[in-house]
């Protein structure tokens, strides 16, 4: 047998082997769908530590306007800096997530120790954890809720370019998957899905008859699974969409 035919043989059982993973971790979502809103935050929390290069913590912020103060509440941290973090930008008002829902839809902080933004949030957060440096992703803003990814590392300058890159790109979708959770009008339509992760994700859909959070979630496990970025197993199912057999799709058929 040629190196050739090698190669192909090992393709069709990657192919096999996914396809056996995706079906089985979608019958698990959608056993569990009504944790999915809670456990959505977890998921994107945890993709953004495996696939943002640099990151050691990560959780989602809601900001809910009561009365004349803003409310943080702190979802799905990947550990209790990231909790930590959440608590203190409650507290004080202040923060990178605070920030990208109330005026800049990215921030960066290399070092919040001394960044002048948050002269109080980030002395305070260097003192209590060993998180030195931030970035926070708008998700959505809708009437008196708003939504963040934050994004933490223990060096100060711990993200590069290709850092903001991959962290954009994730919170591009873990918008899509929160929009269930938060109900938030028209958040589709401001999503560019022409990003290979966005078309993954609707192959996933329009295959495996399933919603945008379900799906999103489904990638992620995979991804987890297979410890591969999620932007690489998006590259994969994009241009290799026999791994998504119709056997598959019945596999599936009656779970959503």
């Amino acid at each position: 047998m040629s190196t050739s035919d090698d190669e192909e043989d090992r393709r069709e059982e990657r192919r096999a082997d996914r396809s056996e993973r995706m079906a089985a971790a979608a019958r698990e979502l959608h056993s569990r769908l009504g944790d999915v809103d809670e456990g959505i935050y977890r998921l994107a929390a945890d993709l953004a530590v495996a696939n943002v290069d640099g990151a050691t913590a990560a959780a989602v912020s809601i900001v809910r306007r009561d009365g004349r103060r803003r409310r943080v509440e702190t979802r799905g941290p990947t550990n209790d800096e990231a909790a930590t973090a959440g608590r203190v930008q409650d507290d004080l008002e202040e923060g990178t997530c605070v920030l990208a829902v109330s005026k800049d839809r990215f921030v960066h902080a290399p070092d919040f120790r001394s960044d002048p933004r948050f002269p109080a949030w980030g002395p305070r957060v260097a003192a209590e954890t060993s998180l030195r440096s931030a970035m926070s992703f708008q998700l959505f803003t809708h009437e008196d809720t708003l939504g963040a990814l934050s994004v933490y590392s223990t060096d100060p300058g711990g993200f590069s370019a290709a850092s903001v890159d991959d962290g954009a790109a994730l919170a591009a979708h873990v918008a899509i998957a929160t929009a269930g959770s938060e109900t938030v009008a028209n958040l589709r339509a401001a999503i560019d899905t022409r990003t290979v992760i966005g078309q993954a994700t609707g192959i996933v859909m329009e295959r495996y008859g399933l919603t945008a959070p379900v799906a999103f979630g489904l990638l992620g496990r995979i991804s987890t699974a297979e410890e591969v970025k999620i932007r690489q197993l998006a590259v994969e199912i994009v241009h290799d969409e026999r791994g998504l057999t119709p056997r598959d799709r019945q596999a599936t058929r009656g779970q959503s």
